[in-house]
């Protein structure tokens, strides 16, 4: 019995769905294997960049961040399994606090209220992934405010005021049901969480200073362009088109690690240059100590 071309079609795409973000996270394993090969034919002293010691994160055990990947398939698995009913049920909660179209109910509110205080949690989570996928995991990083995961990263503010504001739109549906005015007190008591976040914040700088950089800004702007490509619900039918751009994404990725490791190793060695610089004696000191010797 011969398989009809619609479906052919459909058992070809449900097998590409399914193997092809294995493929691509072994791409992506393989690309940084290859970053770290060109960084030591180049003599990029990358174990000193990351400040890694005798026993840092071998390639094997870098597989254990995908903890976080297995915990989230797990939580939006659609299979009867892990208590489907409850994870649905969280689920469905989780998307009325983030779009609170409809009255809100008791779990809502309850749970958004758990959420403020755990702004700081969702954070450090994602100060976690960040590092994650910039492969910056028992790095030196981790203590730079201006790396790309450091402290003065801009997605930390928006990660914290995402519990306030969804509390805040809430608190405004309340009063537009209700038409009680201690919702727009509440309302008004989490929005002064927003000028403190926001204000705290600070901004990280880039300074490239050789003419490839120029190659590097082109490309990752029309990266970046094609990559909205995916991000278009009435384009997402085109899987073999968008699993092109998803590969470019990684190769675009994978140039940014050179750029980004050699900005660290340039910041290392001038920080040594200088070091040794200020420890040599001037050369009115070397002039002063052979005249006491003279003398």
């Amino acid at each position: 019995m011969r398989m009809s071309a619609d479906l052919r079609d459909l058992f070809l795409y449900e097998v590409f769905l399914y193997y092809n973000p294995l493929f691509l996270v072994a791409l992506m394993i393989w690309l940084w294997g290859v970053n770290l090969w060109v960084f030591a034919q180049s003599s990029v002293n990358y174990v000193k960049v990351f400040d890694l010691a005798q026993t840092h994160l071998s390639h094997r055990e870098i597989w254990r961040v995908l903890l976080y990947a297995i915990l989230l398939i797990v939580l939006l698995s659609p299979f009867d399994m892990f208590y489907l009913s409850s994870r649905f049920y969280f689920l469905r909660t989780m998307l009325r606090i983030i779009l609170p179209l409809q009255a809100i109910t008791f779990p809502d509110f309850f749970l958004a209220d758990i959420f403020t205080s755990m702004s700081k949690v969702f954070s450090d989570l994602e100060r976690s992934v960040c590092r994650m996928v910039n492969r910056q995991v028992a790095t030196i990083a981790w203590f730079e405010a201006d790396s790309i995961c450091g402290s003065h990263s801009i997605a930390i503010p928006l990660v914290l005021v995402l519990p306030y504001l969804c509390r805040f739109f809430q608190c405004l549906r309340q009063y537009k049901d209700t038409k009680e005015k201690s919702c727009l007190l509440n309302a008004l008591k989490y929005s002064t969480a927003f000028p403190v976040i926001f204000l705290s914040a600070l901004k990280y700088h880039v300074f490239p200073d050789q003419w490839v950089y120029y190659w590097v800004l082109g490309s990752n702007l029309i990266l970046r362009c094609t990559w909205t490509y995916k991000l278009s619900a009435h384009l997402r039918h085109n899987y073999l088109t968008v699993f092109a751009i998803t590969a470019l994404e990684m190769l675009r990725r994978f140039q940014w690690v050179f750029f980004r490791v050699e900005n660290e190793w340039n910041k290392m060695t001038a920080k040594q240059n200088f070091e040794m610089s200020s420890d040599m004696p001037s050369e009115s000191d070397r002039l002063l100590e052979s005249n006491s010797h003279t003398v």
